[in-house]
């Protein structure tokens, strides 16, 4: 059978002009249409360059490079550098410079503000071309793992114990250097301090300022390589991560708002990431829709009294655990003797506090009843008798649980994966964002609006049928 072999001898000739490299339909080119459109624009300021030394790279130019990698999965300043060598789109979108992964990298931190900024300016294009509506908005968090490692995050009862022992090291190499520079006085080189000492005292350092911030902060562990980042559960394990929260619109499926936040769970994210959305909108949606993750009752309360219709089930309701006889459920509420009656009519009347502030507590007067009903063991198995708790919110609860058992509700909370759980996926598969670079929390916070923007302008892309037709809109 025949083959194809290549010849390396052929003479061949690129185009003659660095434009011709890629092709009209290069995806390339509406990354580089979409910088060039914000800094027309105004809608992004870029830093200034220094009239002394020698001459910075475009900064526009280097914003173009870093979306455009993160776009394929490639955020190594290293891959960066060696892709301007050779990768043609890069040596299109760069106009043939050649910035070093040393470059690549300042730049990126010291520029942080700026590529968070890229997604509002994303969203409010989107808006412009009508791709974004803002009416019915849904929430979602992810787990992605920080730069660093969860064996570093420490207690403070961790943290006192190893500056014992560091203080104890280091006193022990103090005198070790003391000797040793008296047995060689006569000699004309003295011994320097050594590595271990200076490591020692630079981990010493770093131990103290962090228990030093958790006593300020009141927070049961830190840890040492990012403050910032926590120990949180995922399907892959605990790990040191960041819980980035996305806001998505319902329109198209584009991502309106995101976040990287240091809470592990999103139950008091709810209101927080509403907020944002209406930063990045100028808009209070609607309705907003959220998994049983976000069912904090307060939290959904402060969403309705700004005029969003809240869409988010109870833990009940998500795990769609049927109601048994002797089900909280099942014990009526009698509002003007505050009392509950179960089902076979006895009272339980208040107790106490639960939790101050939270719920109460009521309970059967007389153990002995329960004791006595033929259903003792299937109801309860105190000898006590059966006790019920009642949020102080409770009416507030059963409303949000309405609104998502109404047919509206189920309408709009079916399209929630489709929506929410999309821009995830692809991000994390796709866009390989299987950990952050950078370490801060305003570091994950500029690399989850790279990814978020780069998501929205592929999107972009596919909306409106190819290349050229985004291109034309943006400049339209």
């Amino acid at each position: 059978m025949p083959t194809l072999c290549g010849n390396r001898q052929q003479i061949a000739l690129l185009p003659s002009s660095i434009e011709d490299y890629v092709s009209l339909q290069d995806r390339v080119r509406v990354y580089d249409a979409f910088i060039e459109h914000l800094s027309e624009s105004g809608q992004i300021r870029l830093p200034a360059s220094s009239e002394q030394g020698r001459p910075e790279y475009d900064p526009k130019t280097m914003v173009k490079l870093l979306l455009y990698s993160y776009s394929y999965g490639v955020r190594s300043s290293r891959q960066i550098e060696r892709a301007c060598h050779h990768n043609l789109s890069y040596i299109w979108l760069t106009g043939n410079l050649k910035p070093d992964h040393k470059t690549i990298a300042r730049f990126r931190q010291e520029n942080l503000n700026l590529l968070k900024g890229l997604l509002k300016q994303c969203v409010h294009l989107c808006v412009k071309l009508n791709l974004i509506d803002g009416h019915v908005l849904f929430m979602d968090g992810t787990k992605i793992r920080a730069n660093a490692s969860a064996k570093w995050s420490w207690t403070q009862e961790k943290c006192s114990e190893v500056l014992a022992d560091l203080d104890e090291r280091i006193q022990k190499l103090l005198e070790e250097c003391q000797t040793l520079d008296q047995a060689e006085q006569s000699q004309t080189s003295h011994v320097q301090m050594p590595e271990e000492l200076a490591r020692s005292q630079n981990l010493r350092e770093k131990v103290q300022k962090a228990l030093e911030e958790l006593k300020t902060k009141e927070q049961k562990r830190t840890n040492l390589t990012d403050p910032d980042c926590a120990v949180m559960r995922s399907i892959q394990g605990s790990h040191a991560a960041y819980n980035v929260q996305n806001v998505v619109d319902e329109k198209l499926g584009l991502i309106v708002s995101t976040e990287a936040v240091s809470d592990p769970n999103d139950s008091q994210q709810f209101n927080r990431q509403l907020d944002n959305a209406k930063e990045q909108l100028g808009q209070i949606p609607q309705t907003a829709c959220a998994d049983a993750g976000y069912a904090n009752t307060e939290e959904l309360q402060k969403a309705e009294a700004k005029g969003v219709q809240v869409i988010v089930p109870s833990q009940t309701q998500a795990l769609h655990e049927e109601a048994g006889p002797f089900h909280h459920d099942q014990f009526k509420y009698d509002p003007e003797r505050d009392c509950y009656v179960c089902p076979t009519g006895q009272i339980l009347s208040y107790s106490g506090s639960q939790k101050p502030g939270i719920s109460k507590a009521y309970r059967m007067s007389n153990g002995r009843i329960c004791r006595a009903c033929p259903h003792f063991g299937t109801c309860t198995s105190s000898s006590r008798g059966r006790t019920i708790t009642r949020m102080l919110n409770e009416e507030a609860k059963k409303h949000f649980e309405a609104l998502y058992h109404s047919p509206q509700g189920q309408d709009i909370y079916l399209k929630r994966k489709q929506r929410a759980e999309h821009p995830f996926g692809y991000i994390k598969r796709t866009l390989k964002a299987d950990g952050f670079l950078l370490r801060g929390r305003q570091a994950a916070q500029a690399e989850s609006s790279l990814w978020a923007t780069c998501f929205n302008l592929i999107r972009m892309i596919t909306l409106f049928g190819g290349v050229s037709p985004l291109i034309e809109q943006m400049s339209g």
